[in-house]
């Protein structure tokens, strides 16, 4: 045989095999997933297991039935398939071998091949004498629709796996329901060229930690080096800002937080997308409507959407159940709940929150007041919340010392009770980290720190966790604040780099990469293409529930309107906000403070 378990099992021992994480800049604090543990079976489950089982099956039929050869086209796919999920290099003569047949009916075979579309040439040098050879679009997709009708068969035929309820409505050759499997992603026929790699500047967040994983599968789809520097959220804002005052960009391609949209546009940070790209090419319906809307500024945009990441009550299930609690609906619900689940004699407490004073708690403030009704601008209200299209007019002034924010305030204060004792140095990832080793009942999160209690079998909150809106207020409604990342391109980017970055971008933010992302451990997902993936949703029940929201128009982003000042008023609000929750003032002094310095702004 050509191709063995045994020279399989050497392959993977050899040159291929795991290598040691790589060191990212900023990152010290920030606990790196492990890619070759729990976050990469569903990725290895649905596609490179599958493409094992039928390799074995081949070679058990031939060593049972000695008259029987399997067809090298089917071997032959199989070998390219699995290189391309290895990010493995292939060559002509490497998938001849893998055709199991003599060297010149190999290389009729691969012609044929090459013919029908199933496999596209890539130049590997300048003189374009040598090339590598990829699956084409149309291989990949017909595998994608291979890969899910074998899983259903051997479901149905040898009654394995239990019943899906996703899959109720399927029918073989076909399906009922709306959603439709996001292929894998492929390989450019033409590599890009940029000196030096393509260079970006990125965050330290579980999504980011995923894309260098997946670099070199990423390297092999763009045809490009890739050289990626991750910080964390405060540092990533003043390389941003420092690059921009740089004369030739240092990244082809920059990470920016959301609220920070209108500040880095006009600081001259980013350059308009389409001004360098068909921004058509990017397909904005498929995009959460909130999550596209908040990248752009005076009606351009100016990212796209790498990660789509509410912030959400994350609740766990069993507790509520055993405590015969209903999930909280409002704010009053969620702080009888924290009441009734707080018991700091058995070591166990009411929830978690960004309470750490500055950034953190700033953003809390925010959010709470959206919580009850109140923007922290005075934007007119319109249907399903608060108009931010005209933000780039600079004519909205800060409104914080307001009733609701009363309210907002006076919550939080009473929040703070049945908070962990360290609760006032809890930011992003303190607060999730308690709350995956089971010792807080709720807690405030994004869905991007999903991944360190879903990936980890020995969290209690490991499939015990139930994922809501922001509970309102009195005078709010539910909210699903919009956070997460755009990625842009800066708009001091040499010119001659600019169209192979917007080539680069387009490939990271395309559907098959964000499904890539997911099954290889991130919990964010920008578009609707992939929420809807019944893959996709068969890895976690918080694609569904997000989907949900962003149908019922829950997903905003007004409660951190990006303006050019918003990163100031957080501050503000996180600074003097504590000083109250330390019990160094009032409720009503700290509104008026945090009004007065916010008003100091503008």
């Amino acid at each position: 045989m050509a191709q063995s378990r045994k020279s399989r099992s050497n392959e993977t021992a050899g040159a291929d095999a795991p290598r040691p994480p790589k060191a990212t800049f900023g990152m010290s604090k920030i606990g790196k997933l492990d890619p070759h543990s729990a976050a990469m079976p569903a990725a290895k489950g649905d596609a490179l297991r599958l493409i094992g089982y039928m390799e074995d099956l081949c070679e058990e039929v031939e060593g049972t039935i000695e008259l029987v050869s399997t067809d090298p086209h089917l071997r032959m796919a199989l070998y390219l398939l699995r290189c391309h999920f290895e990010g493995r290099t292939v060559t002509p003569t490497s998938i001849i071998g893998a055709s199991n047949v003599p060297y010149a009916t190999g290389t009729r075979r691969l012609r044929a091949m090459l013919e029908a579309g199933l496999i596209e040439q890539r130049a590997r040098t300048a003189s374009g004498k040598t090339f590598s050879l990829h699956p084409s679009p149309a291989l990949l997709e017909a595998w994608t629709q291979l890969a899910d009708r074998l899983r259903r068969l051997t479901e149905a035929r040898l009654g394995l796996g239990a019943r899906d309820p996703a899959t109720d409505d399927y029918y073989f050759g076909g399906s009922y329901r709306v959603a439709h499997a996001v292929p894998a992603l492929g390989a450019r026929s033409e590599p890009l060229r940029l000196a030096g790699g393509l260079r970006v500047l990125a965050h330290g967040d579980p999504t980011f930690m995923v894309m260098d994983n997946l670099k070199r599968q990423f390297e092999q789809s763009i045809g490009l080096s890739i050289h990626q520097r991750a910080f964390s959220i405060d540092r990533l804002r003043d390389e941003a800002l420092k690059n921009a005052e740089r004369s030739t960009s240092r990244y082809d391609i920059v990470a920016v937080d959301l609220p920070w949209i209108g500040e880095f546009v006009e600081k001259g940070v980013l350059m308009p997308l389409d001004a360098v790209m068909d921004v058509a090419r990017l397909d904005p319906a498929d995009f959460h409507t909130a999550g596209w809307a908040a990248t752009h500024w005076g009606g351009r945009p100016y990212g796209v959407p790498a990660q789509t990441t509410p912030e959400l009550l994350f609740y766990r299930k069993d507790m509520f159940a055993q405590a015969g609690l209903e999930p909280p609906t409002t704010t009053e619900a969620l702080l009888d709940a924290a009441r009734a689940l707080h018991d700091p004699g058995r070591g166990v407490h009411g929830i978690a929150w960004n309470a750490a004073r500055g950034t953190a708690l700033g953003h809390t403030v925010l959010m709470t007041l959206a919580d009850f009704g109140q923007p922290v601008l005075d934007l007119a209200p319109i249907s399903g919340g608060f108009d931010c299209a005209d933000l780039a007019g600079g004519t909205h002034r800060p409104t914080i010392d307001t009733e609701a924010g009363l309210a907002a305030a006076e919550f939080l204060r009473e929040l703070l009770g049945y908070s962990p004792p360290d609760i006032l140095s809890m930011s992003w990832y303190e607060r999730i980290r308690p709350y995956a080793a089971g010792s807080v009942a709720m807690a405030y999160g994004y869905t991007l720190l999903a991944p360190y209690f879903e990936l980890d079998p020995s969290s209690p909150a490991c499939g015990q966790t139930g994922y809501l809106p922001h509970p309102p207020g009195p005078g709010g409604s539910s909210v699903a604040p919009v956070g997460g990342y755009a990625l842009g391109i800066p708009a001091n980017l040499a010119p001659e780099r600019r169209e192979a970055a917007a080539e680069a971008l387009t490939v990271f933010t395309s559907p098959e990469a964000q499904k890539l992302f997911v099954l290889n451990g991130s919990r964010t997902n920008p578009r609707y293409s992939v929420g809807a993936d019944p893959e996709v949703r068969r890895i976690s029940t918080i694609f569904e529930a997000v989907e949900a929201m962003s149908w019922r128009d829950e997903l905003q982003f007004w409660p951190r309107p990006p303006i050019p000042r918003i990163s100031d008023i957080i501050r503000i609000c996180g600074e003097e906000f504590h000083d109250m929750l330390r019990g160094l003032k009032s409720p009503r002094e700290t509104l008026r403070a945090a009004q007065s310095r916010a008003d100091a702004l503008f």
